[in-house]
Formats: structure tokens, C-alpha cells, sequence
């Protein structure tokens, strides 16, 4: 069976998310802070006329910062019933894989928790980590982005 993804980069590693949980990908805008957030939520900014809660992958994930440049964009995704952004240094493309090509996660992966991970893909010559939106947030966390943005 095949999926269709989404590839991005964290610093410089890739990840990919199914296309089918992405609404869109947009350029960095402005971002409104938002008093005593988490460290990795960024804030709020305006979406096609609505509150979109934003998060950055990296500080998510525990990785190094990475300075924002012509590239990084904000992937607009749907995670459950909520509508979040996503700071990532850049999007790559979008690539139909085979499932053969994507073995379970190790038990250690670099800077990321595997319990987002639902496998790595081995593309060419690169490896790139499979994500699971659903599980980037935990309930609590997500209950607090719907909190953000209705506020």
C-alpha cells in the first residue's frame, strides 16, 4: 500500500506527516505571543480568518532552536478536532511512498521522543522519521491550544 507525504526538516533532519491530516503550508507570519504558554507554543496567529494555535516542532521535540529564515514555513494540520500550526525549518516535498520502504522505529532515535514516531521511511539515500500528529500533543496539552485560540 502507498502514503502520501509531506516531508519537512527540523534542522536537518526529515520528517513526514500524511497528507491527509495537512490543510495547508504557509509562509511564517506574524505570531501573537501569548502570556505563560509552554515554551514550544509560539502563539496564535490569523488564519483565513480564524485563531490558528502555533507550535514550534523544534522546542516541541527538545531540539536545537533553529533561527527562522526564507524557508521556514508553518504547516497547517489537523490534529483530532483541532486546527494547529507547526513551525519546521522548511517543506521539502510531497512524496508517495510505498509501505515497504518504512521499517518501525528503533528504540532510541535522535532528539525526538519516539512515542510521536510510527516508523522511518528509507528514501534513497535518506532516512525520514514518520510522524504521529495525533500524538505531538498530549490531551492536555491539546485542550490548552483549543483554550489559546478561543481566547
Amino acid at each position: 500500500m502507498e502514503k502520501q507525504l509531506v516531508i519537512f526538516e527540523l534542522s536537518t533532519e526529515n520528517f513526514g506527516i500524511d497528507i491527509a491530516s495537512v490543510e495547508g503550508i504557509v509562509k511564517l507570519q506574524e505570531i501573537t505571543k501569548i502570556p505563560q504558554a509552554p515554551a514550544y507554543m509560539e502563539g496564535i496567529t490569523n488564519h483565513r480568518g480564524s485563531v490558528l494555535p502555533v507550535i514550534d516542532l523544534h522546542k516541541r521535540f527538545g531540539m536545537s532552536a533553529h533561527e527562522q529564515d526564507n524557508e521556514t514555513r508553518i504547516v497547517v494540520a489537523n490534529v483530532g478536532n483541532l486546527k494547529i500550526g507547526m513551525i519546521v525549518s522548511a517543506v521539502s516535498e510531497v512524496l508517495t511512498i510505498d509501505d515497504s520502504v518504512i521499517e518501525p522505529p528503533p528504540p532510541m532515535i535522535s532528539n525526538v521522543n519516539s512515542e510521536f514516531i510510527t516508523g522511518v521511511a528509507k528514501i534513497d539515500k535518506r532516512l525520514v522519521i514518520l510522524l504521529d500528529l495525533a500524538k505531538v500533543l498530549s490531551a492536555d496539552e491539546k485542550k490548552q491550544a483549543v483554550k489559546i485560540a478561543a481566547e
